[in-house]
């Protein structure tokens, strides 16, 4: 995997299948929602969301008229496709193509969000970058979730390797500069029916 080219590999995926076929597809992202409701998300409140790409969280938070959001993802093909769906819509959303671990951030956010993008970065230097770049760039008191793949979930997709987390293993990652607020565990089903277990877990920044 030295020379694996992660960009290449997800504007491939982007290119060759219809977001109804991806396996992380979601009609209705309950879970990253139910977020957003607990922790009662201020509209105006910054809140970027990492590997959103062609999504439909994005769709759901305009819904429900939040003004300041971001949606970052390596793919720019999965970003184009989002903004077509979007139409006129797309306007109001900043749209960063960048790689996660490579991200430099020219704002701080109140809301992090990221569901099954972490847990692609398997090198130390690139989860090291990713949580350099959370803690940098997250207000004090504001937020962050991510829900990766679970000790009891797959250890591939989409062709490649991933990282499984606990919440004891994601709480070690983040102590030093966030409070846990709660872990969850998820059974994902896939469109072709496989049952993928995540384990999402909620922190605090700390001032």
């Amino acid at each position: 995997m030295e020379n694996f080219d992660r960009k290449k590999h997800w504007e491939n995926i982007y290119q060759s299948k219809e977001l109804k076929d991806v396996s992380w597809f979601q009609s209705s992202p309950e879970t990253s929602l139910g977020f957003f409701k607990q922790f009662k998300a201020n509209s105006s409140a910054k809140i970027i969301d990492i590997g959103g790409g062609d999504s439909l969280l994005v769709d759901h938070l305009l819904d429900l008229g939040y003004q300041n959001l971001s949606v970052l993802d390596i793919s720019e093909i999965a970003i184009d496709k989002a903004k077509q769906r979007l139409g006129e819509r797309a306007k109001k959303v900043t749209w960063i193509v960048a790689d996660a671990a490579a991200f430099k951030p020219t704002e701080k956010y109140d809301f992090w969000h990221d569901r099954a993008a972490f847990h692609f970065l398997t090198g130390k230097q690139d989860i090291s970058n990713y949580l350099d770049t959370a803690q940098k760039s997250i207000n004090p008191e504001g937020v962050l979730v991510i829900g990766t793949f679970s000790e009891q979930g797959p250890k591939k997709c989409s062709g490649i390797e991933i990282k499984q987390y606990s919440e004891s293993s994601m709480n070690d990652l983040l102590t030093n500069f966030f409070s846990k607020i709660k872990c969850i565990t998820v059974d994902h089903k896939t469109p072709s029916g496989i049952v993928q277990n995540f384990v999402f877990c909620s922190f605090r920044k700390n001032t």
